[in-house]
């Protein structure tokens, strides 16, 4: 089938609609922008990273419905585009049942994947998927029976909450009433429900990308990471690990996206233990493990889901060699403003990507480096030299700068 693509900002425009504006929509809008499409960029807050890229931006209550209705039938996109998981994604179903637009992947598998819940069942229960043992749970008094029953340590996490926010590990009887409060606060879209998950002893988690397109299936290079309370801190390209394991990886991501449809790149998230491999969680969308992927690879993830969700051809990815990307955070409240900039860039292989978070309150990731070496351990090094290089002031009164 032939692909037609419009101009921007003319009738004719191929209209492509991101639900959240961070930095991985960022670099999305600006591989659809690339092919001629038309973005327009939603999220919560005004001047979100994606918004200073697109072609128009709206700031709205993604988890409104009427709003999210009032907005589509406004635009009347092309494409809808769902980057985070906070969305009132019945009406996304609604838009697709209508043949009113193109939801990405599907609304099934944006439905699916908003909760930890419908996924694990979708994988443990209807795919036979191996997973940690869990318990789903929505009383303080249920958790605390749920750790009785799985054993400490155990992690307590929302079942929707994204970056690890309300994810704890119960290392004790102790510790279920700070983990209750935790999981309850940090959750999205309201609600009191979690899932404990048995502590699963492994070697090291991947996430292994996935990408489904018109030709197929492409699976990447497995990306080998590290969190921090649940959110990803490092990431590298290729992980090593068996062939045993490398293919029972590929088997899984290719079992749970088969079943979540649709087009585009998954995130697979998975724990590895020897030759054994156990699933964890899935995005479809790209990672932010994959960020290391601007480094790694002739083509990005965001290129590739880009090529995907247009309908475009993803012919083999070439790999540019080892890569591994660090997250760099900022701490306080205030508008980030960089300095060392030229430093980070100073080492052969480095890049560096200032994300435009308009402000940091708490805790918060507002740029990446990432860098190519002759091993994982080289580019690693060089990633983390780049971050420590660069300085982060935060400002409460920019004009005054």
């Amino acid at each position: 089938m032939t692909v037609t693509l419009g101009t921007p900002l003319t009738p004719t425009a191929t209209r492509a609609l991101l639900l959240g504006a961070g930095e991985l929509g960022k670099e999305v809008a600006i591989e659809l922008t690339r092919l001629g499409v038309e973005v327009i960029a939603v999220d919560r807050y005004p001047d979100a990273p994606a918004m200073q890229v697109a072609h128009r931006a709206h700031v709205i209550d993604m988890l409104d419905p009427e709003a999210l209705r009032t907005l589509l039938a406004a635009e009347r996109p092309h494409l809808v585009i769902p980057e985070i998981e906070a969305i009132a994604t019945a009406v996304l179903a609604e838009v697709e049942e209508a043949g009113l637009a193109t939801v990405i992947p599907t609304a099934r598998a944006t439905i699916l994947t908003m909760d930890r819940e419908g996924i694990r069942r979708l994988a443990a229960e209807e795919l036979g998927l191996p997973t940690s043992p869990y318990r789903f749970v929505d009383t303080r008094d249920g958790l605390a029976a749920a750790v009785a029953e799985l054993g400490t340590p155990c992690v307590v996490k929302p079942v929707m909450s994204s970056s690890g926010k309300g994810q704890s590990v119960v290392r004790s009887e102790a510790d279920v009433d700070a983990a209750w409060t935790y999981a309850v606060e940090g959750g999205r879209a309201g609600g009191t429900r979690v899932i404990v998950e048995g502590f699963v002893d492994f070697d090291y988690e991947i996430t292994q990308l996935t990408v489904r397109h018109a030709g197929g299936v492409t699976f990447l290079d497995p990306v080998g990471h590290t969190q921090v309370d649940g959110d990803y801190r490092e990431s590298w390209q290729p992980q090593p690990m068996s062939d045993a394991a490398l293919a029972e990886s590929r088997r899984i991501a290719g079992a749970v996206t088969e079943a979540l449809g649709g087009q585009g790149v998954f995130g697979v998230e998975l724990f590895v233990r020897g030759d054994e491999v156990l699933f964890s969680e899935v995005s479809p969308r790209p990672h932010d493990t994959g960020l290391v992927t601007l480094a790694s690879q002739d083509l990005s993830e965001f290129a590739l889901h880009a090529r995907a969700v247009l309908g475009l051809p993803v012919p083999g990815v070439l790999s540019l060699g080892p890569a591994a990307s660090c997250a760099v955070l900022a701490t306080g409240a205030g508008v980030p403003v960089f300095s060392g900039v030229d430093d980070a860039l100073a080492g052969t292989g480095v890049d560096v990507r200032l994300f435009g978070k308009p402000r940091v309150e708490g805790s918060r990731r507002v740029a990446v480096t990432v860098a190519r070496g002759a091993t994982v351990d080289e580019a690693r090094a060089a990633a983390r030299e780049a971050a420590a290089a660069l300085r982060i002031e935060l400002v409460e009164n920019p004009s005054a700068v």
